[in-house]
């Protein structure tokens, strides 16, 4: 029996695929799961079968882990089991990939033939090294007009530095080169280690929300056997379940009676909340438990905070109940009640990146059919507050800046800070370095990759995150024609000479347009806001004054002229004093107006001077 589980190990292979965005990873994946057998032409419905999601497949991203598991028989004659983990690439989901890489032995290293070796591709890959995976190369779109493959190996060479002698060729969209993939992962990636008779130790790799079943858990075993009506313990979360289901994807659900060491599957257990199963906890037996958890685990913490309100207030409960519905799905991101003078009732939410926030801020208005003002993200600060009278000395971690304490009391303030990786042609380095310095950037590296024309700069930078989180990869994107790629991770915080900027409107502050910028900045920020208000307020019966201030001191101010009524219209001949009498009349009218008007800020101005980043 020994030998047989042993050598049932030896038939499995669990593996992901890394690829920068539109490197064509879930066309692969289709490829892969059509040629094993796991759907028929029939009933390959659409294009990227692993992205479930609407938005996923328009924009050609990853956002939710998938896997998937299939036979294949090699060349030798044995039929394998092949784990497929199809996870996202994107650097704001960078915890589920180090989760979903840690439940593999091996990785499909995906590049464009036309493209090359981009900054996310690294990064993942070099996460893929850590955990001491064996790495396939495949180099894919073979058959483009633009591919230029032997470069192509030549850059997985360089950068890199694996060998790429034996890198596959393929085209997913054609089927070329998917057998030679499937033997490569047969023949080079290890088989999973594991004892079935030691106490179960399962790694919990992602969870999503069914209707019909409760919340689903994509687990891997590491060790031990995990069957229906086991009684499991998370070991981070301290709760304990009762398995009603064990199955494994082909894509279709197909249920099983155990997962056994080195298999990867989905258990349910009744579980009603997503946010009871953290990625990367591990799961045991409550009658034998394993001693020490598995490593690796940690909490995940928003990163970018911003207020999401309705334009229109009676939505506010149907806004509640839709960010409820999607924390079902997706516990990474939170959120709490907040109001604002000017924009009413809303939810201060904390995302993992800016990529995660677009995404929620999509999914609210598609799928839920809301109308949404967002304001400006910001990061999260660290305040040391000194000693007061009724106060010891502590540190605050600041979420928006309309909270912001007084700041006789603020000792100092700390930001986080990122080191970003940008791969650029050599053409539009000059402008990318500009970018990064106008950012408060510090240069750490620049190096070239390639050779003759197409030849790129690797510039390594470090920059604080409030500058990136506005509008920085726009900028990048438009500087570089779309051809630089970007990835970043954080660093940690630092202590940086930051104030709280407020924007006045007839000398009364908007909180939703407050914001934390550097003292150094705070001046070229302060006159963008104000001069694009001037245009987005509409004219009053008096001057209205815009302002933007730190403390009490104005540092950039527009003024937006009254509208004049011709009260001297009526008056025809007469004394001059006539005229005088009505202008001085009207005068003191506008002071009164001035003193007691108020000034009624479109929703639109709101949205257009929020959505400006900072392009002053």
């Amino acid at each position: 029996m020994l030998e047989k589980l042993a050598q049932d190990l030896q038939k499995i292979r669990n593996f992901s695929i890394i690829a920068h965005i539109d490197h064509g990873k879930s066309t692969l994946a289709d490829r892969l799961i059509q040629r094993t057998g796991g759907l028929t032409e029939r009933e390959m419905t659409r294009g990227q079968m692993l992205d479930n999601m609407e938005i996923e497949q328009e924009r050609g991203i990853t956002i939710k882990a998938q896997t998937v598991r299939l036979k294949w028989k090699a060349a030798d004659g044995e039929t394998y089991e092949l784990n497929l983990m199809d996870t996202p690439g994107h650097v704001d989901f960078a915890y589920e990939v180090s989760r979903s890489l840690a439940a593999c032995e091996g990785a499909l290293l995906v590049v464009d033939a036309a493209q090359g070796v981009e900054a996310q591709t690294l990064a993942n890959v070099y996460q893929s090294i850590e955990h001491d995976h064996e790495i396939v190369p495949v180099i894919n779109k073979i058959d483009l007009p633009a591919a230029e493959p032997e470069k192509v190996r030549a850059e997985i060479e360089d950068i890199i530095g694996l060998d790429a002698s034996e890198a596959v060729m393929a085209s997913a969209k054609s089927g070329i080169g998917i057998d030679e993939v499937l033997q490569a992962i047969v023949d080079k990636i290890p088989p999973p280690k594991g004892d079935r008779d030691k106490p179960l130790k399962a790694m919990l790799v992602d969870s999503w929300y069914d209707p019909y079943l409760g919340v689903v858990i994509l687990v891997r075993v590491m060790d031990g056997v995990i069957r229906k009506g086991q009684q499991v313990k998370f070991m981070q979360a301290g709760t304990t379940h009762l398995i009603d289901r064990v199955g494994c994807m082909t894509p279709k659900i197909e249920q099983l009676e155990e997962l056994g060491p080195g298999e990867i599957g989905f258990i349910t257990a009744q579980i009603k909340e997503v946010s009871q199963t953290a990625v990367g906890d591990t799961i045991t037996d409550v009658k034998k438990p394993a001693t020490e958890p598995l490593p690796g685990f940690k909490e995940v913490q928003p990163v970018v905070f911003c207020g999401l309100f309705p334009t229109d207030a009676a939505d506010f409960e149907k806004l509640r109940e839709s960010l409820y519905k999607l924390r079902l799905n997706d516990a990474s991101f939170s959120f709490e009640m907040e109001s604002s003078a000017a924009l009413g009732f809303g939810f201060r939410c904390g995302f993992l990146g800016l990529l995660h926030l677009e995404i929620i801020q999509e999914r609210l208005t598609r799928e839920y059919d809301l109308d949404l003002i967002t304001t400006a993200p910001s990061v999260v600060y660290k305040m040391h507050l000194s000693k007061s009278k009724t106060e010891d000395a502590k540190t605050i971690e600041l979420h928006n800046p309309a909270d912001m304490p007084d700041p006789n009391r603020i000792a100092s303030i700390e930001e986080p800070w990122i080191e970003a990786t940008i791969y650029v042609p050599d053409e539009y380095l000059g402008a990318v370095l500009k970018l990064c310095q106008d950012r408060r950037g510090i240069q750490k590296d620049l190096t070239y990759v390639g050779h003759g024309s197409s030849t790129r700069a690797m510039v390594k930078y470090e920059l604080p995150l409030n500058e990136v989180v506005f509008d920085f990869y726009d900028r990048l994107k438009s500087l570089s024609k779309g051809y630089a790629s970007f990835d970043y991770h954080q660093i940690g915080h630092r202590e940086g000479d930051l104030v709280k900027m407020s924007i006045l409107v007839n000398e009364e502050p908007v909180d939703a347009l407050s914001m934390i910028v550097h003292r150094s900045t705070a001046e070229i920020r302060g006159r963008g806001m104000c001069e694009r208000l001037k245009e987005l307020i509409p004219r009053h019966l008096f001057k209205i004054p815009i302002q933007a201030a730190i403390g009490g001191k104005v540092i950039a101010r527009e003024t937006i002229s009254a509208m004049r009524k011709d009260v001297t219209a009526k008056c025809y001949g007469g004394d001059a004093t006539r005229k005088r009498k009505l202008l001085e009349k009207q005068k003191k009218g506008k002071a009164r107006m001035r003193e007691y008007g108020s000034v009624s800020i479109p929703q639109e101005a709101f949205i257009a001077a929020l959505r400006m980043g900072d392009d002053a």
